[in-house]
């Protein structure tokens, strides 16, 4: 059985933001939704990578805007070398707005921090593995 259509397992989350007040906003968002777990945090790029080469998780809220290496590029290359691992890019950019590369990276989904929540988050992960 494919392990990613199981309904009873754990869909496990990498958080990665450089604000802490947005990680705790989705640990909350995260806690509330039945299924998931926080597998982790990460405040770069770079420190997303060494945590999904680390850990793999499912699922990575990835920030757009990080320090050093962007959320993009971040996504891009968590895509590229764990095929198995979903990202949603986050932002406060309209989606308008969002750089070109962002649509290219591999990501599942876009999603304004404003607008993310339990439902938005489960709706997505069972868009793409329901």
């Amino acid at each position: 059985m494919d392990s990613t259509r199981d309904p009873t397992r754990t869909i496990r989350v990498l958080i990665v933001d450089d604000q802490p007040p947005f990680r705790s906003a989705a640990r909350t968002v995260i806690g509330v939704t039945t299924g998931f777990e926080v597998a982790g945090e990460a405040e770069s790029g770079e420190d997303a990578l060494d945590a999904v080469a680390a850990d793999p998780p499912d699922l990575v809220l990835m920030d757009i805007n990080l320090p050093g290496i962007n959320g993009i590029e971040a996504a891009r290359r968590i895509r590229d070398e764990h095929a198995e691992v979903d990202v949603i890019l986050l932002s406060t950019y309209s989606e308008a707005d969002l750089p070109a590369d962002a649509r290219e990276c591999g990501a599942l989904a876009y999603v304004h921090k404003e607008d993310f929540g339990p439902a938005l988050l489960r709706e997505l992960w069972e868009r793409d593995h329901g």
